[in-house]
């Protein structure tokens, strides 16, 4: 029992780590650095950080949500990411089907959509800096899959991206851009391939379901409009880890109520 729960509480800490270096990432991409190279720093003040500043949720904490050496307010999300990420990781090795590979693939692939997720809710747009090399590895997974004769899973999860990716595509051209963006139909075609059919249905009647719930509590506090933007990817990302950690679940409940009527 004490060895399980030290093996999770590595992968919730592994998970913590992972996530500053995700904000590191999402970060550097809107301005244009390299994530690869460079120490972290204050983005107020530009001050280099030490190694006291850079402990995943704690130096947040200790500091009181403020900069050691400027004093302004540090970003919430930078403690949300590295927790969400903790608990990702760790649901995802809960969770775990098919061995060390496809836990390398859904760690990787998670942290792909954690990026979408804040990036797309911050400045509005997908960026194909990440979406591609998401979409290039969850294809050549599958092609991996193949070959290890689970055909049937990669002509599933094939069709679930064709299809996701054809039925955005068709709401953009019809709503011309108004309804969703083109990074919206390339994030379709990647939950198509990571999740395959059923919960890439699941992940999708989620993410319209709380999208729209959202939105109109949004109208109701008066925050937005029915012609304000909000940005689709977080619900599309929400969905994805939804349908992925629960989705069975959901479906069994759901198929249990439909054939008690």
């Amino acid at each position: 029992m004490m060895f399980n729960f030290l093996i999770y509480l590595s992968i919730f800490v592994f998970g913590l780590i992972f996530g500053s270096f995700l904000n590191c990432v999402i970060y550097r991409l809107h301005s244009g650095e390299s994530f690869l190279k460079g120490r972290s720093f204050c983005p107020n003040c530009q001050h280099i950080l030490s190694w006291p500043d850079l402990i995943p949720v704690f130096s947040f904490l200790i500091l009181k949500g403020k900069c050691r050496y400027c004093h302004k307010p540090i970003s919430l999300q930078y403690p949300l990411v590295e927790l969400a990420t903790g608990t990702v990781f760790l649901l995802i090795f809960w969770n775990l089907e098919f061995g060390i590979w496809d836990l390398l693939f859904r760690l990787l692939i998670s942290c792909f959509l954690i990026i979408i997720f804040v990036y797309d809710l911050k400045h509005y747009i997908i960026p194909d800096q990440v979406i591609y090399p998401a979409i290039v590895i969850a294809f050549l997974y599958n092609i991996y899959q193949f070959t290890i004769d689970n055909q049937q899973l990669t002509i599933n999860n094939f069709l679930s991206a064709f299809g996701a990716a054809a039925f955005f595509l068709t709401l953009v051209l019809i709503s011309y851009e108004k309804w969703l963006g083109w990074g919206d139909v390339k994030l379709a075609f990647l939950m198509g391939l990571f999740l395959g059919w059923p919960k890439i249905l699941l992940a999708l009647f989620l993410a319209f379901f709380i999208g729209a719930i959202i939105g109109i509590e949004l109208i109701i506090l008066g925050k937005k409009t029915l012609k304000s933007e909000i940005p689709f990817g977080p619900f599309l990302v929400s969905g994805t880890f939804l349908a992925l950690f629960f989705g069975q679940k959901i479906l069994d409940w759901y198929l249990n109520l439909f054939l008690l009527k």
